[in-house]
């Protein structure tokens, strides 16, 4: 039993933390990227393998030129635990801290999973001047602190998109709702957690209250509940046509489920986090067809009219033998490894002062469109990928197709109404 106990952690171990060798430069230093995320999460698993695939691929090609030294990548991961329920800051912060001063990590990648977190650890980074590109955080709280006190927080960076990009994408899928259907009433279910309630109150203000929806309530669950059947009724009664929902915790699954076994005659049009990926139809058993998803970064989904986003969904089908099923999280993650890379080799150092200043100019072309940070360290997002980096919205269509409905620029088909919910029309 022993033996098979330390044969699964030594398998463990390897797998968290990743080292590819280059040819010809097995002496040179590593430059060490630490990774604290929520890997009990499928967003944190599957943004770490994003890492560990851009890293192998960097290394095998011959690395990272610093200077006059060709310098290979090194993961150190560690599950920091930020998104489990009660798990403290002060436990994400001691985790930012471990890979800092043990591990002597040069950068954090992908950074903490909950926004709570990652804005606390914006000091930890900023005190020891280490640059942290985040990719699964979502509250502009992080843009403020830049923009309030730049010398202070200039080291943190977001790739993925944050709650007021998410609004404008459900905010222009809702006003085609209204356009198409005359749909007018909304109720409102959210994980407690602070980039899914900003959200929530962000709708509210700027797409509901200024197109004249009328929002018939709100549920809010903290993270692990399972059982939402409280808020679907009220929907039900309230006479809501559309339901928002908005949550990244795996038990959100559920609320599909309870929606579909209760006859909720209403659409079904937000983020829930397990409803993203390709194996939901399966998962639901095909009982999910006419819900509608956001994806929040594209490249998570191959778009055909971006061919990067493809090339990026194949090769990480080809490498892992399975499609990425997260919404969020995996293409940025693999996008900010290669903008780190081009930063340091801009800089020609891995100094903390000098990447940030290089990282503030990196302008590529990828998986998810045109990735580019704003002033506030944030990459823009937008409906034009020649222009923006984008993230869509999809339906569930038969036999378990994923059809992109929004933004137009990318959209392969219009929203369709279920059979069940053709009378809210």
């Amino acid at each position: 039993m022993k033996k098979s106990i330390l044969l699964l952690s030594l398998v463990l171990a390897a797998l968290i933390t990743l080292s590819v060798p280059m040819k010809g430069a097995h002496a040179a230093k590593p430059i060490i990227l630490g990774v604290p995320t929520s890997l009990g999460f499928l967003e944190g698993k599957e943004g770490l393998a994003c890492v560990n695939m851009a890293v192998e691929e960097i290394n095998a090609a011959g690395g990272v030129k610093v200077g006059d030294e060709m310098r290979p990548f090194k993961v150190i991961a560690i599950d920091a635990r930020g998104a489990e329920p009660g798990v403290p800051v002060s436990d994400v912060i001691r985790a930012h801290k471990k890979l800092i001063l043990e591990d002597k990590a040069d950068f954090i990648i992908f950074g903490s999973f909950r926004s709570e977190c990652a804005i606390a650890c914006m000091d930890v980074v900023g005190q020891y001047k280490i640059p942290m590109i985040l990719g699964t955080a979502m509250s502009p709280g992080m843009q403020k602190k830049v923009m309030t006190d730049y010398d202070r927080y200039k080291y943190t960076f977001r790739v993925c998109l944050n709650a007021v990009y998410l609004i404008k994408y459900l905010g222009g899928t809702m006003a085609y709702l209204n356009k198409e259907f005359g749909f007018n009433r909304v109720f409102i279910m959210n994980q407690d957690v602070a980039w899914a309630r900003k959200t929530g109150d962000l709708m509210i203000k700027l797409v509901f209250d200024k197109m004249g929806w009328k929002v018939m309530g709100r549920q809010q669950y903290p993270t692990g509940s399972s059982d939402f059947s409280a808020g679907l009724m009220k929907a039900k009664a309230k006479g809501a046509q559309v339901i928002l929902p908005i949550f990244d915790m795996p038990q959100s699954g559920i609320l599909v489920k309870q929606w579909k076994t209760m006859h909720i005659p209403a659409l079904m049009a937000g983020f829930i986090s397990p409803l993203a990926g390709p194996g939901a139809w399966k998962t639901f058993d095909g009982k999910i067809g006419g819900a509608m998803n956001c994806i929040f970064e594209i490249g998570n989904i191959p778009v055909p009219k971006v061919p990067k986003s493809v090339e990026f969904y194949e090769k990480y089908q080809k490498k892992y033998g399975k499609p990425i099923e997260a919404g969020h999280s995996p293409a940025p993650a693999y996008e900010m490894v290669y903008m780190l890379k081009e930063a340091i080799e801009k800089a020609g150092s891995v100094n903390g002062d000098k990447v940030v200043a290089a990282l503030e100019k990196v302008d590529r072309k990828g998986a998810m469109g045109r990735i580019r940070f704003g002033k506030d360290h944030q990459v823009t997002y937008g409906n034009n990928p020649e222009v923006e980096a984008l993230g869509c919205m999809i339906q569930w269509r038969e036999p378990g197709k994923r059809v992109i409905v929004y933004p137009p620029s990318v959209a392969e088909g219009k929203i369709q109404l279920p059979e069940g919910l053709k009378s809210l029309k």
